[in-house]
């Protein structure tokens, strides 16, 4: 059962991931019904701590040993944590809670705690999409998964930035306690309870550009067609090329295919017609190349993980519902 978290800090922590922990497992919801938690917040680095926003300390009088008690452990990000070591005996400690069975839930960069704790070891994961190449340059053993707002492995539960941490603690509400509770926590806090998609759709991604001019030209001529059908034999003409030579010059300078950068422009053309107009999804359609509405929601569902309609409402409020 989660009655037992404890959420454990280093200097530098930030304030809103740790806000995150205590907002959800650190209030007393009982007078409406909610379960409470035995809840404390620990230092791994002294009883007061840093963080990153300028004269704030954060003061607790437990330490590690509090951990042992715990049926959940939280790690919040922290500053620098994508390059900074830490106490080995917050690593053991971290170790032992695993091997005992107790869960530990990372929000944002206190993944890189649980790497170095050696948690993260032939598991999946998630990283901030910030973060994630640097992950995976420390923890080769680590399954990450960039586009994903959280990843499951118990005991070992891994969140992306910020509010996807939200998003976990949520999830193993759910998956402990049921919806009911889940959903309880979810209406007071004022968040929706499950989010649909990944971190795609908020990853602002600029699509390769050509370092010499050997496709430069043709692929702003592409910019300037997305309503067209286009093959690569009519790209390798405009390039004066064989269809083969052109389509391995193309790779070779943008380090992708001609139609997946291609489907990459249209669906990001999508994105900005759906934040700033009020076009319809026809529309948006014809005017990205994809010819239906159909076909725009089967390509920017894959792409990016969410409907065009969620992602229009997400970017854009209530006037767009």
């Amino acid at each position: 059962m989660l009655k037992n978290v404890a959420a454990v800090l280093l200097d530098g922590v930030h304030p809103f991931e740790l806000g995150v922990v205590c907002e959800v497992f650190g209030i007393d919801r009982a007078d409406e019904g909610l379960p409470g938690y035995d809840f404390a917040v620990v230092s791994a680095e002294g009883p007061v701590l840093t963080t990153h926003v300028g004269g704030l300390t954060v003061g607790t009088p437990y330490g590690l040993d509090r951990l042992d008690e715990a049926d959940l452990i939280a790690v919040p990000a922290g500053n620098e944590f994508a390059r900074r070591s830490f106490p080995p005996e917050l690593l053991d400690a971290l170790r032992r809670a695993v091997a005992r069975g107790t869960r530990v839930l990372s929000v944002c960069s206190g993944v890189f705690v649980l790497g170095a704790a050696g948690l993260l070891d032939g598991r999946r994961c998630a990283a901030h999409w910030h973060h994630a190449e640097e992950l995976t340059r420390r923890y080769l053993r680590a399954a990450v998964e960039a586009d994903v707002l959280y990843v499951d492995e118990d005991p070992v539960i891994t969140s992306a930035g910020t509010a996807a941490g939200i998003d976990a603690c949520l999830h193993l509400v759910r998956k402990e306690q049921g919806p009911e509770v889940a959903n309880g926590i979810a209406r007071r806090m004022v968040v929706p309870p499950h989010r649909d998609g990944g971190q795609a759709q908020y990853i602002e991604r600029p699509l390769p550009r050509s370092s010499c001019d050997t496709v430069g030209g043709v692929l702003a001529w592409m910019e300037q067609h997305l309503d067209e059908e286009i093959t690569v034999e009519q790209l390798a003409g405009r390039a004066a090329m064989s269809p083969r030579t052109f389509a391995r010059r193309f790779q070779q300078e943008t380090g992708t295919t001609p139609y997946r950068w291609l489907l990459r422009q249209r669906v990001l053309l999508a994105q900005r017609l759906l934040e700033g107009t009020d076009e319809t999804m026809d529309t948006i359609a014809w005017r990205t190349g994809f010819g239906t509405a159909a076909a725009l929601r089967y390509q920017f569902t894959r792409v990016l993980g969410t409907t065009p309609g969620t992602y229009r409402r997400t970017f854009r409020g209530p006037r767009a519902a």
